[in-house]
């Protein structure tokens, strides 16, 4: 007997259509409307999270594309929320220094393929790399037998060059120097004391019009034909240093002056130092936001005790 109450379905199994986009179409997306050395715009706020010690939320600018059936995305979107210094369980050992983690899980519709609720290899490697840059700037001795958590949330992440895949290539480069730099303004947000103010960036060397090799900053997988090779640094601009370092063919093998591992680098590391400028002016307007909030507190407190005397 069947349910009068509900709309039940067919009895077989249908197959949706499925629109692909034609590769003339795919190959007119692919262009960079930027200069080489321009940077995608990035908004950043932190405080979103008031539960934690320090939160921060970061998206990049989505590059513009011609509407498709199938089209891709350029737009990255993460979130961060600290949560510590706090200290560890008492049956814990005693530990002189912090003790520092990190973990990145994407949300079940951060991909094109919806993910399920347990962390992949591809997550626990982007947390490892992740801590790994986190623990060259937090100062570990200042809070001994505690425990720092950081956890990052991919809410989107951008598409891969050839397979549309969101979570590998170059795409998962961009999606590494965001994690670092949302974790960042997370860390500054809770007053965790660090050596200086870390920033990530991607340089690539993509192949031009010419068919020569081109440097680029900040690149996007949608913008470009072919990548001959990509690199990820995470740096301190103050101190002039490297503390995390990830690249792919550095182009060696490409037997060309031009794509040398050291322009690579540096490529990369304007990239930071383009991201830190960013990160320095959300943190001054956050500390300016925060001491305009504590004088009105400490006003409001001030006549309520004179009132009450």
């Amino acid at each position: 007997m069947s349910d009068r109450r509900r709309v039940n379905g067919p009895a077989g199994t249908t197959s949706p259509p499925v629109f692909v986009a034609s590769s003339q179409t795919v190959e007119a997306e692919k262009k960079r409307l930027r200069a080489h050395n321009e940077l995608r715009k990035i908004f950043l706020q932190t405080g979103v999270v008031p539960s934690a010690s320090g939160s921060a939320y970061l998206e990049l600018e989505s590059q513009p594309v011609k509407p498709t059936l199938v089209s891709l995305s350029s737009t990255i979107k993460l979130s961060c929320s600290v949560q510590g210094p706090k200290p560890l369980p008492r049956t814990a050992s005693f530990s002189p220094n912090l003790q520092l983690s990190a973990s990145v899980k994407f949300a079940p519709f951060a991909t094109r393929n919806r993910r399920g609720y347990v962390r992949d290899s591809t997550e626990k490697d982007l947390g490892l790399h992740l801590q790994n840059a986190l623990k060259g700037v937090v100062i570990p001795d200042r809070w001994p037998k505690s425990s720092l958590d950081i956890a990052v949330t991919v809410l989107e992440g951008e598409d891969d060059q050839e397979t549309g895949d969101r979570i590998s290539g170059l795409g998962l480069y961009n999606m590494l120097a965001g994690c670092i730099n949302v974790a960042m303004a997370a860390l500054a947000d809770a007053r965790v004391d660090c050596l200086d103010l870390l920033a990530a960036g991607v340089g690539a060397i993509v192949s031009g019009a010419d068919g020569k090799p081109v440097k680029v900053l900040d690149p996007a997988a949608i913008e470009h034909k072919k990548v001959v090779s990509s690199c990820l640094v995470g740096y301190l601009p103050t101190r002039d240093e490297i503390v995390e370092l990830w690249c792919s063919d550095s182009g060696s093998s490409q037997g060309k002056e031009d794509a040398g591992f050291e322009e690579l680098v540096d490529s990369a590391v304007a990239a930071a130092r383009g991201a830190q400028t960013v990160l320095k002016e959300v943190l001054l307007e956050s500390m300016m936001r925060n001491q305009v909030t504590t004088k009105k507190l400490t006003g409001q407190t001030a006549k309520d005790v004179e009132m009450t005397g």
